[in-house]
Order: C-alpha cells, then sequence, then structure tokens
C-alpha cells in the first residue's frame, strides 16, 4: 500500500481498503478479512447490506410473497444501474438450480446486485461454489446464505433412478449424481410416500449442513453471528418459497 493511503491523505472505506490489498497481495487478505468477520466499525459509512441476517431473510421472505401475489416493486431494472457499476451490495447468497424455470431475483423480487448467485444442476455445494460464497461472505459482507432447490429438480430425479435402478448416466453426469447421493440417499431410506419431493428437502438440508460446516470462513462467520444459513425450496407451480 503506498505510502500516502497510509498517512490519510486519502483514507479510503475499509472495503476499497481491502480491494488494494488483495490486488498487490493476493489471497493473503481474503483469509485475514474472513477470519475477522466482517467489521464495519472503521468504515465512515456502512454498506447497504450491513443487516443482520434475520433481516435479510425478511426482505426474501417478502419480497416472494409479492412475487406469489404478481405485485413485484422491482420492474425498473436500469434505475440505480450507474451505482452499482461502483460495487456490489448483496444482501444474500443463494445456491440454487440451474433450472430455466427458476429465477431467483425474481422469485425474491430483488433488484439486480441483491442476490450473489451460484447456480448448478442440483443445487450442491461443491469446492467451486463454496468459494465463491467465501468470498461473498468474507468480502463482499453477505449476511445469510440460502440453498434454494425446487419442485420437480430433474438432477435429484435423475439420482433417485441411478440409486434405485443402478443405471449409468453419460457424460459427466456421475460426477454431479455423486454430489447429490448422500442427501438423496438419506430420503430414500425413510422410504418416504414420495420419494422425490422428499430427496429435494433432504437435498437441501444436506447442503445447508455442508455450507454450515464449512471451515475456515463460512463455519466462523456462522458461529461469530454475521452469517446465517438456511434451506428453501421453489414450488414452479405457484412461486411460493418455502423454508425447510
Amino acid at each position: 500500500m503506498c505510502e500516502s493511503c497510509r498517512a490519510g491523505i486519502l483514507r479510503p472505506s475499509r472495503r476499497a481498503l481491502l480491494g488494494m490489498t488483495m490486488a498487490f497481495t493476493g489471497t493473503a487478505a481474503l483469509w485475514s478479512r474472513a477470519a475477522g468477520a466482517v467489521d464495519l466499525a472503521d468504515s465512515e459509512l456502512a454498506p447497504p447490506n450491513a443487516i443482520a441476517p434475520a433481516e435479510a431473510l425478511q426482505r426474501l421472505t417478502d419480497g416472494n410473497a409479492r412475487y406469489v401475489a404478481n405485485q413485484t416493486e422491482i420492474r425498473d431494472f436500469a434505475l440505480h444501474r450507474a451505482a452499482r457499476a461502483a460495487g456490489q451490495y448483496p444482501i444474500a447468497g443463494i445456491v440454487s438450480c440451474a433450472d430455466s424455470r427458476l429465477a431467483p431475483e425474481l422469485a425474491f423480487d430483488q433488484a439486480p446486485g441483491d442476490l450473489f448467485v451460484v447456480r448448478v444442476a442440483g443445487n450442491f455445494v461443491n469446492d467451486d461454489g463454496l468459494a465463491s460464497l467465501e468470498y461473498g461472505v468474507a468480502v463482499l459482507g453477505i449476511p445469510l446464505l440460502m440453498v434454494l432447490g425446487h419442485s420437480g429438480c430433474g438432477a435429484v430425479d435423475a439420482t433417485i433412478k441411478v440409486i434405485q435402478d443402478d443405471i449409468t448416466l453419460p457424460g459427466h453426469l456421475p460426477a454431479l449424481v455423486d454430489m447429490l447421493k448422500p442427501g438423496v440417499q438419506k430420503a430414500l431410506d425413510a422410504e418416504p410416500a414420495d420419494p422425490l419431493d422428499a430427496a429435494i428437502a433432504e437435498n437441501v438440508r444436506y447442503n445447508v449442513e455442508r455450507l454450515r460446516s464449512a471451515t475456515p470462513v463460512v463455519a466462523g462467520m456462522v458461529e461469530a453471528g454475521k452469517v446465517q444459513v438456511v434451506g428453501a425450496v421453489y414450488d414452479i407451480a405457484t412461486g411460493k418459497v418455502t423454508q425447510v
């Protein structure tokens, strides 16, 4: 860092300071930031997402209620575009399925920049997705993480067929199925009346626990009360999101 910045001639915010440090010194600053959680005490102005996890969750809940009622507030997507170019302050990180019928920003009636979304068929947490979410909570200050499944998930259904019928899928699909097997198998072991619905919900719960215990970044921030991890399922027919 330059001496003029150290002297306070141009005192940047902690967020800007972190960005410069990462640019020059690599990933060491990221882990230092994560270990100390999101500390905004020395910022002149707290960012818009410096809110409690419960408040972030309530915003998503309220937004989904508006979406279900077809009374959404986010309609002008050009609004605040210039401000978004200066930085991002998402209130939640979402692990979503890649299914084209599920769009988290629409389902929660949130504007561009409000959600930090990681998408993969079957909405599971792998190393790449976890790294993205670690960046989200440690650097962007995200207070809430949500694993979001959906009704009729094809990836979960395929995993059920692999387990029950011992079939082999082509290409790289077996690797995807392997990531879904733990939650799906747990659901099937309970012999539910509706195996698909049960497996979808259990897959969400499994990945919620995986995130909560993901050391050193996410687990540490959860323990400190800076981040909350929840799970939910989106109903494609109604648009309603229900926590599980």
